[in-house]
């Protein structure tokens, strides 16, 4: 009887056990699924100050500088984007969204490439009065961004 109870019990252990390490294993192997799902927001004066590997995809937003959208023969466009603190070379190929303009709210996913933020994504704001949370933030903090008065 007392060896049944420990076999009961044994058998108890295990299979905790068991079930602990498929939560691991199953939690390991989702966080390296996201991994490159992953984008971080980071604004211009990051990027200058601290600029990221070569392959690492991230997103970056800011202002299009006033006078740097340069529109080429190909689909390929350049241009700066600008916290007000530090400004970064873009450069996309593709088609950009119909209100991307100068001075306009942009929010961009690339890598940063010998100096140039070369874009894979271009998002603009969508109206007049929006302009995505992690540029005004960013905007904020170097002191540019004017709260729209309604």
């Amino acid at each position: 009887m007392a060896g049944l109870k420990n076999l009961k019990k044994t058998r108890r252990i295990q299979i905790i056990l068991l079930a602990f390490v498929a939560l691991v294993i199953s939690t390991g192997l989702i966080g390296y699924a996201l991994k490159d799902g992953i984008n971080y927001y980071r604004s211009p004066t990051e990027v200058v100050a601290e600029p990221p590997s070569e392959d690492e995809v991230f997103r970056m937003g800011g202002l299009v500088a006033d006078g740097t959208l340069v529109r080429g023969q190909s689909e390929t466009v350049t241009f700066s984007v600008t916290d007000g603190a530090a400004v970064v070379p873009v450069s996309y190929t593709g088609v950009l969204p119909d209100l991307f303009g100068e001075n306009q709210g942009m929010i961009g996913t690339g890598s940063y490439v010998n100096g140039t933020f070369q874009a894979t994504e271009i998002l603009a704001k969508h109206d007049e009065d929006y302009m995505p949370k992690e540029v005004i933030d960013s905007l904020k903090a170097t002191g540019v961004y004017v709260e729209p008065t309604s």
